[in-house]
């Protein structure tokens, strides 16, 4: 009887850890790749003119991280929207006033909404103070939409597949 080769239960472990290895590193390239995607503009691009330069996700969108209130945000610009936009859950962490109750027509329909004020907005090199906005429970948490009461402070021009944004002085 020919006889047992002691190594190899240690060697079929070590193959298991590499393909482990192989497909969790696959999974993390992935998940990286996807959220470039998502969002292009993780830091977004402040040409030498001083424009902020957004470059478009693959939806379309224009996506960018930004702050409201020294807080870490994820925008989406959407000049459809009267103000700036967010979740409660975020109006809670970021400790904002509840206003006025108002109806929102949105997208996924009717919503209530509460009126509010951010600090400052910042979206690259542009800060905006005192912006109004609204918070509402039926808004995603992990995205903001950037309204025309932060967009109306700005110059902003579509380019192909680039949104120049620059301050208004």
């Amino acid at each position: 009887m020919p006889e047992a080769n002691p190594h190899r239960r240690s060697g079929v472990i070590m193959l298991w850890i590499a393909w482990l290895l192989i497909l969790g590193g696959g999974w993390w390239a992935a998940d990286g790749w996807m959220a470039r995607e998502e969002n292009p503009n993780r830091r977004p691009l402040v040409s030498a003119g001083g424009e902020v330069v957004l470059t478009r996700n693959r939806d379309g969108h224009y996506v960018a991280n930004g702050e409201i209130n020294g807080h870490p945000v994820t925008f989406m610009v959407d000049t459809g929207a009267t103000a700036v936009a967010l979740s409660s859950r975020l109006a809670r962490e970021l400790d904002l006033q509840r206003g006025a109750a108002i109806r929102m027509d949105t997208a996924n329909g009717v919503a209530v909404g509460f009126e509010t004020r951010l600090n400052t907005v910042r979206l690259g090199n542009i800060v905006v103070h005192g912006v109004s906005a609204v918070f509402s429970d039926g808004l995603p948490d992990n995205t903001v939409l950037l309204g025309m009461s932060f967009l109306k402070h700005l110059e902003f021009t579509q380019r192909e597949n680039q949104l120049l944004l620059r301050g208004l002085r």
